[in-house]
């Protein structure tokens, strides 16, 4: 016998069963290439040539490089804040490869990567952590809060899962508006146990939206392990429970995200519906400048991942057996980058700072009494302290 639902047919059992709190098998963990770089028999993946490839790998390379200049100069305190995507290369530049400029990406704040494969420049990155007048944001917003409305890559916030909800309204409009694109939006194992991933994920699927959920599960949430976050089989299993199709991959294989991911934005866009990504990853780096991972996880536990499953060198491994790489072009690009870097910096170091009244623009278009009381006593608290400002700061 059946009982005839609005959500659809439901067999009835005269014998009493609750489901299991845990499946007999776990999810299967899909990947292209093993940790020595070679291809996995049978393996069914997109193709890549060698011109993507090649870019692939050095835009890793890159922001490799980009995060120990910015680490650096963090320590040397001159910039306040910075956080690395040590151990996440391959989620960062293989995931935007798959997609096109057209879609929207609404990021945490470990996805510098998505930016720099659309076009974000070096000087560009420098401007932002430096808050100087060139900084799209205008010097509001802490270092690494990147934001670009010419390559729909929406500002971050450090806030944990906004961006979720956000995205799914986003990816509904792209419905309406019959557009061929979708949203792709990035969170962490930690953002999956907030109340907004949640109703992201409910909404998306209810509405059925061209959305991609991927969730970058690193194993740490800040110093909280996913053993105490949750006891489901990680995040992927969740998808089912919202009627989401989703699939776990190996967050350090280059070409099983880039497979994964492409093939997610087809059936997003074909089949109007979300589509939920686990990386399997770990976060090689401490969280942020402000944190010391050694105080909550064993040393030699960060080290084995930073040797053994090392996603840039398992994805140039790949490209060398291909011949599309060699040692040459590789001290050559290292150099390069990091020479680039040092001058962004020092560039960035050089341009003016915004002027304080850029605090209260762009908010209101006829700023409200009080806020203009607050511009008011701003500027008489800097004249009366002017040596508790720095000297390049204007009102």
């Amino acid at each position: 016998m059946v009982l005839d639902l609005p959500g659809g047919k439901v067999v009835l059992t005269p014998e009493m069963r609750f489901i299991s709190e845990s499946p007999e098998e776990r999810a299967q963990c899909y990947r292209v290439l093993d940790n020595d770089g070679q291809l996995i028999m049978c393996s069914n993946f997109k193709k890549v040539g060698e011109e993507i490839a090649v870019k692939m790998y050095t835009d890793m390379v890159t922001l490799q490089t980009m995060d120990a200049v910015f680490y650096e100069a963090q320590r040397q305190g001159r910039i306040s804040f910075y956080a690395t995507t040590i151990g996440e290369e391959a989620i960062n530049i293989a995931s935007a490869a798959a997609l096109t400029t057209d879609d929207l990406v609404f990021p945490q704040y470990r996805e510098p990567g998505v930016l720099l494969w659309r076009g974000f420049t070096l000087q560009e990155f420098a401007n932002q952590c430096f808050g100087n007048k060139a900084d799209y944001g205008k010097g509001r917003q802490m270092p690494i809060h990147y934001g670009s409305n010419k390559l729909n890559y929406f500002t971050v916030s450090a806030t944990i899962a906004t961006q979720l909800p956000h995205a799914v309204g986003a990816a509904y409009s792209l419905k309406m508006d019959r557009r061929n694109a979708c949203v792709i939006t990035y969170f962490g194992d930690g953002g999956s146990s907030e109340g907004d991933f949640h109703a992201a994920l409910n909404f998306a699927a209810v509405m059925e939206v061209p959305a991609i959920f991927f969730c970058r599960n690193n194993g740490w949430a800040i110093s909280t392990p996913t053993s105490d976050q949750f006891r489901s089989d990680g995040v992927v299993v969740r998808g089912r429970g919202y009627g989401v199709r989703s699939i776990r991959v190996d967050g350090n294989d280059a070409l099983a995200i880039y497979s994964a991911v492409h093939a997610a934005r087809e059936m997003a866009i074909s089949e109007h519906r979300p589509i939920l990504i686990e990386a399997i990853t770990y976060r090689v780096g401490h969280h942020s400048t402000s944190d010391d991972s050694t105080k909550y996880r064993p040393v030699d536990e960060i080290e084995w991942w930073r040797s053994a499953r090392d996603p840039v060198a398992r994805f140039r491994k790949w490209i060398e057996s291909n011949g599309w790489w060699c040692s040459e072009a590789e001290s050559e690009l290292r150099n390069n980058v990091r020479e680039q870097l040092l001058h962004a910096i020092q560039v960035a170091e050089k341009i003016e700072k915004p002027p304080l009244a850029e605090l209260f623009m762009d908010v209101y278009d006829v700023p409200p009494s009080n806020l203009c009381e607050q511009e008011k006593l701003l500027g008489e608290t800097v004249r009366r302290n002017p040596q508790y400002y720095p000297p390049d700061v204007s009102l």
